[in-house]
């Protein structure tokens, strides 16, 4: 009988369950989006137990469309948006709070009094991470610290922490009758809260957020033999399988794009855009703004780490267009309509909507359109939004060369945006490298799967993995030198735009 793994793919605008073969090639899927909520300026929330119901949801669609039941997979992986902040009572199964989202900033307060203290330097030695609203650790302390009762019942063992791979792992593997509460190095080491050396969870770090430990998942390796407990028969599988396999999103890009070798980088185009390196078993911390991450822990192998950049609006950016300005239908109209020019006219966009992530990591940064003349108009917006994109990506791209000594060769390219040809010749063109899209351009799935597969053998080893990985298109750069460092640089007086636009209250 053909055998097959799953993979749940958790994302920031929606949830997909994606079925592969050995080939690494989709035999099934199923997707669905789920509300963005934002109750006030800078505060992005999701409701979990929406989360949870379109997962229980694209699952039994997609098996049921491709004909499959719980015996056919191996194995199932989960990937997540990894800095989503979740608390639920171990009792009730209930949430307590909205889950906080990666892109919400209201815990800009927390995180420049722990600068104010003096505990910014051993947060970035310790968990490989600036300070930021961005990680989970601040936005773990704002639901502490704001919702009435957490506190109370995390320091009695009763409320758990998880981002989205362990809110869903507890109720596949039954919730309040004895869930699994558990994650992998990959999401633990975007918390603010784990020792980059150890894998664990830091008991200075957690004094310093007040964090009880009692709340917090269990870490085992993202690829994991003995797994991560089976899925309740009563679930959405409707059958017991078991869970192998957890990466945070663009980790598990990271292994989708086979990036296994020092020195191979992926850039993944989502909600927003994330550029890792991976840097082989050393840990390299960045001087010019960069991320130290987890990229992947393989069973009892050494931890692999990575050099990520992290740019938080990108794909948004296109929602933006389309939901709060009707600008475009949807994001297939956005290639004819930004195409409909040869340039920008001069408009520089910079959707700093939750301030800039790398490498500038300013929270007091705001969203900037500048260079408007009566000349322009819907489509050089359209084409600034996607220049951003490229724009974001290059400095990211810049401070990485400088960080590793490598000079980037060819960008291996994934996700959502990577559809839009336009933008990704723009990209090559701002890098002056080929941009490499892959037969399976959405690989956060496929890297679920692969971490999964590998665990209990469905693969034997990551060459069968690179053997699968196939190109779909190349884009070479069309520019002159000259006419790339002089957007560049106009790039840059954008930005420098956007920068102290919020005061952040200190007192």
């Amino acid at each position: 009988m053909t055998q097959y793994v799953g993979a749940i793919d958790q994302g920031t605008t929606s949830t997909r369950f994606m079925v592969f073969d050995h080939g690494g090639n989709v035999v099934a899927r199923h997707q669905l989006e789920h509300e963005q909520i934002m109750p006030q300026a800078g505060w992005v929330e999701h409701n979990p137990d929406e989360i949870w119901e379109r997962t229980r949801t694209v699952i039994k669609s997609a098996l049921a469309g491709a004909g499959l039941t719980a015996s056919d997979l191996t194995a199932v992986g989960v990937t997540n948006q990894r800095e989503t902040t979740i608390v639920w009572n171990r009792r009730t199964g209930r949430p307590y709070y909205n889950a906080i989202v990666w892109q919400d900033t209201r815990t800009d307060r927390i995180i420049a009094e722990l600068e104010k203290a003096g505990h910014g330097e051993f947060i970035r030695r310790k968990a490989g991470l600036p300070p930021t609203p961005y990680f989970s650790g601040g936005k773990l302390k704002w639901i502490l610290d704001n919702v009435p009762g957490v506190r109370e019942d995390a320091e009695q063992g009763n409320a758990l922490f998880g981002t989205p791979d362990s809110w869903l792992i507890w109720n596949l593997t039954g919730g309040v009758r004895g869930g699994v509460h558990s994650t992998d190095p990959t999401n633990a080491s975007r918390t603010m809260l784990m020792d980059l050396e150890t894998l664990d969870w830091d008991p200075e770090l957690l004094r310093i957020f007040g964090i009880p430990r009692a709340m917090l998942p269990a870490i085992a390796p993202s690829s994991n033999p003995a797994g991560f407990g089976s899925t309740n028969p009563d679930g959405p599988f409707k059958g017991a399988v078991t869970i192998a396999g957890v990466l945070g999103d663009q980790q598990a890009a990271t292994v989708g794009q086979v990036c296994f070798r020092p020195g191979e980088a992926k850039n993944t185009y989502g909600t927003g855009n994330f550029l890792m390196l991976n840097t082989g078993t050393d840990i390299v911390h960045s001087q010019h703004g960069l991320l130290t991450t987890v990229a992947y822990q393989f069973g009892d192998e050494k931890p692999v780490y990575a050099l990520e950049g992290s740019i938080a609006v990108t794909g948004s950016a296109v929602q933006w267009l389309r939901d709060q300005l009707g600008i475009i239908s949807g994001a297939s109209q956005m290639e004819t309509l930004a195409g409909q020019v040869t340039d920008t006219g001069g408009v520089y966009f910079v959707p700093a909507f939750s301030g800039l992530f790398a490498p500038y990591w300013r929270p007091d940064a705001r969203g900037a359109i500048v260079g408007l003349s009566r000349y322009s108009n819907n489509a050089h917006l359209a084409r600034a939004t996607l220049e951003s994109i490229c724009y974001q990506t290059r400095d990211v791209v810049e401070a990485m060369q400088r960080d590793s000594g490598v000079q980037l060769e060819t960008l291996r390219v994934d996700g959502g945006v990577t559809a839009n040809e336009l933008a990704m010749q723009i990209q090559a063109d701002f890098l002056g490298v080929p941009v490499s899209r892959p037969m399976v351009a959405e690989t956060t799935a496929l890297g679920a799967a692969y971490a999964a597969g590998l665990a209990v053998g469905f693969w034997n080893n990551t060459d069968e993995l690179v053997a699968n990985w196939h190109e779909d298109k190349r884009w070479q750069p069309t520019w002159s030198q000259e006419q790339r460092e002089r957007g560049y640089a106009r790039w840059l007086k954008a930005v420098s735009r956007t920068l102290d636009w919020v005061d952040i209250d200190d007192d």
